[in-house]
């Protein structure tokens, strides 16, 4: 059973859209997940952006990955090195901590997601 951040039950982090990089809608992780999408967060304008901007465009619909395209509001699992990277820039999206996978921990603290906590 995988764990989030506060130790307890990974919970869903969405379903609609199905999230997950195992389309589970869980931020679980395996050996195919190279991108650790493990950061539940639920999306900004400012984030999508951020992430288009980087060559991540998480707007536009990918049908044969089932990938609906996301709006301001919706919540995803991202990879942790893409919140890190919009943490470092100001433009973090918000997270879901109980949705959250405890291996984000490797790459940032807790009081540093918690400032971004739903």
């Amino acid at each position: 059973m995988a764990k989030n951040v506060l130790g307890t039950e990974l919970k869903i982090c969405c379903t609609r859209p199905m999230t997950g990089f195992y389309r589970t809608g869980k931020c679980e992780t395996g050996r195919e997940d190279r991108g650790l999408h493990l950061v539940c967060a639920q999306m900004t304008a400012e984030f999508l952006n951020f992430s288009k901007s980087c060559g991540n465009d998480l707007t536009t619909p990918v049908p044969m990955f089932q990938f609906p395209g996301l709006t301001p509001g919706d919540r995803w699992c991202v990879c942790v090195a893409r919140w890190v990277e919009a943490f470092n820039a100001g433009v973090a999206p918000p997270v879901i901590l109980e949705a959250t996978h405890i291996s984000v921990l490797e790459f940032v603290t807790l009081d540093e997601l918690q400032q971004y906590a739903l």
